[in-house]
């Protein structure tokens, strides 16, 4: 392999890594800056992403309507996508308070940690 090859090719945990490094500087706190509050580490925040998105990927699976609902969305104008998902969220209840019990976690996180 010469060296171009090398630096071309595509390491399978190079999207890992990047998003680790993106974590790490997004959540970097400034030289003099206070420690952040316990559990509010780059680490606790990636687990905290990684549990609600696995828990809406199964919600989605277990919901092939609203599954439909947010693949339709795809490709749309973001004014239009907005409208669209205020009237399925106004429409459905149960899936907004469901979606909302999925991403409390961040939520919770966020105000904990801050951002």
């Amino acid at each position: 392999m010469t060296t171009e090859e090398k630096h071309m090719s595509f390491h399978p945990l190079a999207p890992l890594t990047a998003a680790l490094a993106c974590a790490a500087v997004l959540c970097a706190a400034p030289a003099g800056a206070q420690p952040p509050p316990p559990n509010c580490s780059s680490a606790d925040l990636t687990g905290v992403m990684t549990g609600v998105m696995a828990a809406t990927s199964a919600y989605l699976f277990t919901h092939p309507p609203v599954n439909d609902f947010f693949s339709g969305l795809k490709g749309r104008p973001q004014e239009e996508r907005r409208a669209a998902l205020e009237t399925f969220m106004t429409a459905n209840p149960q899936v907004r308070a469901e979606l909302q019990g999925i991403r409390q976690p961040m939520v919770d996180f966020r105000n904990r940690c801050g951002g």
